[in-house]
């Protein structure tokens, strides 16, 4: 399956103009990638010194609980297209395997209703995410307690449409690609 969502199998067959975007939109989304991976080492450290600084100093860092319920949002969202592309969202590979294995086509089809239905999905869930995102940027709204620690949410409301626009561009791709290799397949 990975092999299909790298298009490593296919490469000769998608032209040059889908490879080079591909290319780029793959740096975008390996850059959402490592500030997700980042963001995993920071909180790693962060909670760490919590524990430590409680523990042995009895002065626990305030709205680490906060920072990392937002984090883990943020983490999701900065990775969910890597993800994807990287072939590592939950799916029935064997079912695919074994329709690719009778008709090569029809699995191609697949891919391509796959990525539609999971387009549709992705739009719903950004249409749901940006009067969030407005709503929390023009009130400034934050996590926390005054006077302990507050942090706005906006942020980890723009890293979810921006993992979600990243997903939606990924899988526009996957179905292109699936769309491109199914039309090449009917002229062969």
């Amino acid at each position: 399956m990975a092999e299909s969502m790298n298009d490593n199998d296919a490469t000769g067959a998608l032209p040059g103009w889908f490879l080079a975007t591909r290319r780029g939109v793959d740096l975008v989304t390996g850059a959402l990638n490592v500030a997700g991976t980042v963001l995993i080492l920071g909180l790693m450290l962060l909670v760490n010194a919590d524990v430590i600084g409680r523990g042995a100093f009895n002065a626990p860092i305030s709205g680490v609980p906060e920072m990392v319920s937002m984090s883990i949002v943020a983490i999701v969202f900065l990775q969910v297209a890597q993800t994807f592309r990287q072939g590592r969202l939950t799916r029935t590979d064997i079912l695919l395997g074994w329709v690719e294995r009778h008709s090569p086509r029809v699995r191609q089809a697949i891919e391509m209703f796959f990525s539609l239905a999971a387009i549709l999905l992705v739009w719903q869930i950004i249409t749901a995410s940006w009067p969030l995102f407005e709503r929390a940027w023009t009130r400034g709204t934050y996590e926390g307690t005054i006077g302990a620690f507050t942090a706005p949410i906006w942020p980890v409301k723009l890293i979810i449409l921006v993992g979600c626009g990243a997903l939606l561009v990924q899988l526009a791709l996957h179905a292109l690609a699936a769309f491109l290799r199914l039309m090449r397949g009917a002229q062969a």
